[in-house]
């Protein structure tokens, strides 16, 4: 009989169903359960966490969906991989074992903590051994924005999480890995994957694309024939079935709402794609082109005839750097001619933001239920019941972007008629986080594997 490994998605993000992770160990059998918590942004808020506290700067909601899966993890042997550490996994790693030490698993709980993705504090010493990392889409090396830069972390692959496997963790906290890497590490683990098995190894990489974002595939935030997706307020996270020549089947447990079909899991598959040919990570590049997709059952697609070839030689890196500030304040005006209400405000506040002499590298407004959404496609919507003003500024004098604040407060009684939607009061200031996307070479980047208990 073919050996199937079960890898359930717990979490697509940080803020996601805090209680999704206990529904997917009490749900039916599984043998991993995978938790995603980092995206681009995420880093940098974890950074800033960091900078005000050192022991934070990981995903804290990690903290509590362990203590809710705990018996699962030491009574069935679910094993549990997460990228909860964000840009402190030991710190991580340290609440982990104080929260479970109390709950009596002292001792019971091995942690393998991946490190080695951080790369703030290593940043002039590469730039000096000739990694410029140049910003894959202006080519600007990071040199011109350096003085900002908030964090910086190489996307790493499975082996590291591979390893602690090995080394018999049975909860993995890294940093900033791949989030497929957090499903093909425990395959790779089970089915004994060669470094080159560049098929299977592709697979892994797909069945984790498509399991990544939680409940994303089974059902939530699809346009296909949403209407008729069953009990959302209910719905299943996914699953994976695994076997060891790579294919898999993807599925929920019973009892769930939800959807799982081709439809539902096509939809994710061309999620953040880019070259669908090319699908590049550390450990291998998948080409999607060869997936094959079958309706298997109810709630249950099988996916096969996957390839895969050799990586590249370098990993990409994620920057964040401080950008300047920002403010962004709404008015929402009713009928009638709500449009031409909000327009005439939006008219009004640039000209008393010019009369000020207040300049801003950008000024953006939007007309929310005319046109926001679809801009210019939209078409004539001028006869609309209301429209929301959104009116934003950004730029790097913080005292010009306050005055900005004070100036739209007043439209609500000396601008246009029919005004409500300020109850929040004035726009608060924000600093600019931007993105910084790079390269570096592969063997710059050196990860270590601890286990903690």
């Amino acid at each position: 009989m073919t050996r199937v490994v079960r890898v359930a998605a717990g979490q697509g993000f940080w803020g996601d169903d805090l209680d999704a992770p206990r529904r997917q160990v009490e749900g039916g059998q599984i043998d991993y359960l995978m938790l995603d918590y980092l995206a681009e942004v995420t880093m940098s808020i974890l950074q800033k966490q960091k900078e005000r506290d050192p022991a934070m700067g990981y995903a804290r909601d990690f903290v509590s969906a362990i203590e809710s899966v705990l018996p699962a993890v030491l009574e069935r042997g679910v094993k549990v991989i997460a990228n909860a550490g964000g840009v402190n996994p030991p710190a991580c790693a340290t609440a982990l074992t104080t929260a479970t030490g109390k709950r009596g698993a002292g001792g019971r709980l091995r942690i393998g903590v991946v490190t080695g993705d951080d790369l703030l504090y290593r940043l002039d010493e590469l730039i000096e051994s000739g990694e410029p990392l140049d910003n894959m889409d202006t080519g600007e090396p990071l040199s011109t924005v350096r003085e900002q830069v908030l964090s910086a972390n190489a996307y790493i692959g499975s082996e590291p999480i591979v390893a602690a496997l090995r080394a018999g963790a049975n909860v993995v906290v890294t940093g900033r890995s791949t989030d497929t890497a957090l499903t093909m590490a425990p395959l790779r683990h089970e089915f004994g994957w060669a470094s080159e098995s560049w098929d299977q190894l592709a697979s892994g990489i797909v069945a984790g694309h498509i399991i990544e974002c939680g409940a994303q595939c089974s059902g939530g935030n699809c346009l296909y024939d949403w209407k008729s997706i069953p009990d959302l307020a209910n719905v299943g996270y996914p699953l994976v079935e695994a076997s060891s020549d790579g294919s898999f089947v993807v599925t929920k447990h019973p009892g769930t709402g939800g959807r799982v079909s081709v439809p539902t899991v096509s939809e994710q598959l061309v999620y953040e794609m880019g070259d669908p040919r090319s699908y590049i990570t550390p450990d291998v590049i998948a080409d999607f082109t060869t997936i094959r997709l079958e309706q298997e059952g109810e709630n249950r697609v099988r996916v096969s005839g996957i390839r895969g070839k050799p990586p590249t030689q370098k990993l990409k890196v994620s920057v964040a750097y401080r950008a300047g500030f920002k403010a962004v304040g709404t008015l929402v005006y009713g009928w009638p001619d709500a449009l031409e209400k909000a327009e005439a405000a939006d008219r009004i506040l640039r000209e008393r933001l010019d009369r000020a002499g207040l300049a801003f590298e950008h000024v953006l407004s939007e007309f929310v239920g005319a046109s926001s959404t679809h801009g210019r496609l939209a078409g004539d919507q001028r006869d609309v019941p209301e429209v929301q003003l959104r009116f934003g500024v950004r730029g790097q004098d913080k005292g010009a972007v306050e005055r900005f604040t004070r100036e739209i407060a007043p439209l609500v009684l000396n601008g246009p008629p029919s005004v409500t939607g300020f109850a929040g009061g004035r726009p608060k200031v924000e600093e600019i986080v931007a993105y910084w996307p790079a390269l570096v070479d592969k063997t710059v980047v050196r990860t270590k594997v601890e286990i903690v208990s």
